[in-house]
């Protein structure tokens, strides 16, 4: 049995088995974006950090392309590239031999944003006569949630494994780096669609994420068409993950602190966060 398809398996999983591994996490700043001064290892290298994004797309649409997800016309020069992606951080993963082998997307925005900018306004749900008027009414409550406490509204999505990753405890080490990526970035408020392949949405429903609701009910799983697949709209808050992995949370926040980030820009625009 493994990770992808027992989430309760994720209980199971012992701290040490999260800091003892042989993968690097790598960091990927947006351009026009601040760096925190929370991090440590911070480089300007417009080049590398180029590189690491086309072989980011390229694996996303490698493994994509092989769970069906995506058709090949889809991708160009084999890579799966997001209008997204150029506004995002993304945190990778790399084998020791420097070869990619999963990533995660985390977008923020900090300013007013109108729910059909939104990646789950184009979902197959949001589509629905039934639900999406109470899809983006759910929305817009979590979009104010975020502005009274002065945290961005994140949209997380992109995250991908290699098949051999999957069956380790990297999935449940992504899911809570994203926790701590938005505590280290500030705070924020969150959503992602989230797949039920390979148990994504399980995985993160396990370390915090909850349904999207209304003051009604929660928003149901769906089929989406363009992905072929099960998903589910998760809402998360960066400072409330589930209680039992809080201490991982601040144990992977403590190491991020000092892996490799990378951006395009001067590094005078470093924060003072």
């Amino acid at each position: 049995m493994d990770h992808r398809n027992d989430p309760g398996s994720l209980r199971r999983v012992r701290t040490r088995d999260l800091s003892a591994t042989s993968r690097e996490l790598v960091l990927l700043a947006p351009a026009g974006s601040p760096v925190p001064k929370f991090f440590h290892r911070v480089q300007n290298d417009a080049d590398r950090h180029g590189q690491l994004i086309s072989e980011m797309q390229r694996m996303r649409g490698q493994i994509y392309l092989k769970d069906g997800a995506i058709d090949p016309e889809t991708l160009i020069q084999g890579r799966h590239q997001l209008s997204a992606d150029g506004f995002s951080w993304h945190l990778l993963v790399a084998n020791r031999d420097g070869e990619l082998c999963g990533c995660s997307r985390y977008r923020e925005h900090r300013d007013e944003i109108d729910f059909s900018k939104l990646s789950v306004a184009r979902s197959t749900l949001a589509d629905c006569p039934n639900w999406g008027h109470r899809i983006r009414s759910a929305v817009q409550s979590e979009i104010t949630i975020s502005r009274r406490l002065g945290y961005p509204y994140v949209e997380v999505g992109g995250w991908a494994l290699t098949e051999h990753v999957r069956r380790t405890t990297e999935a449940l080490r992504m899911a809570l780096s994203l926790y701590a990526l938005g505590q280290a970035l500030g705070g924020g408020v969150g959503i992602s669609t989230a797949t039920a392949r390979h148990g994504s949405a399980s995985i993160l429903k396990g370390v915090g994420g909850r349904p999207l609701e209304d003051r009604y009910s929660q928003m149901p799983s769906y089929y989406d068409s363009s992905y072929r697949c099960e998903m589910e709209i998760l809402r998360f808050y960066s400072w409330a993950p589930t209680l039992r992995y809080a201490s991982w949370v601040s144990e992977m926040k403590a190491h991020l602190r000092n892996i490799l980030v990378l951006t395009a820009e001067p590094l005078a625009g470093i924060a003072a966060l």
